[in-house]
C-alpha cells in the first residue's frame, strides 16, 4: 500500500489544519495507520495512532488536546485535525501503516509540511 500525505501548509498561531493521509494500492482499512512529525534537527516524534476500525486511538502526551486523529476506511483515509496550533508544531507531518500484528511500521508516506509562523 502506498500512502500520501496532504493538507499542510502555512497558518498563524492559533489557527487549525486538516491533514489528510491517503492510501492506494489496497484498502487501508486492515491497517493501524499513525501520524509522525519531525521538526529541523530534531528527531521523528509521535502524535497519534489509530486502530483499523477506528473504534481506539492513543496519543502522544498533551497533544491529544489539540489533535484529532480519525480515519474514514470508505474513503481509504486517515485525518489528522490540528488545532490552536503553535510555532513550535512546525514540522513535516507523515504518516505510516501496520498490519494488526506487526511490531513496526512498514509503509511510510511522503510527508506534508506544516509551517506556523505570524
Amino acid at each position: 500500500v502506498q500512502l500520501q500525505a496532504s493538507g499542510g501548509g502555512m497558518v498563524q498561531p492559533g489557527g487549525s489544519l486538516k491533514l489528510s493521509c491517503v492510501a492506494s494500492g489496497g484498502t487501508l482499512n486492515t491497517y493501524v495507520v499513525a501520524w509522525f512529525r519531525q521538526a529541523p534537527g530534531k528527531e521523528r516524534e509521535f502524535i497519534a495512532t489509530i486502530s483499523s476500525t477506528g473504534s481506539h486511538t492513543d496519543y502522544q502526551g498533551a497533544m491529544k488536546d489539540r489533535f484529532t486523529i480519525s480515519r474514514d476506511n470508505g474513503r481509504n483515509t486517515v485525518y489528522l485535525h490540528l488545532n490552536n496550533l503553535e510555532p513550535e508544531d512546525t514540522a513535516v507531518y507523515l504518516c505510516a501503516a501496520k498490519g494488526k500484528m506487526a511490531l513496526k511500521y512498514d509503509y511510510w508516506g511522503l510527508g506534508t509540511l506544516v509551517t506556523v509562523s505570524s
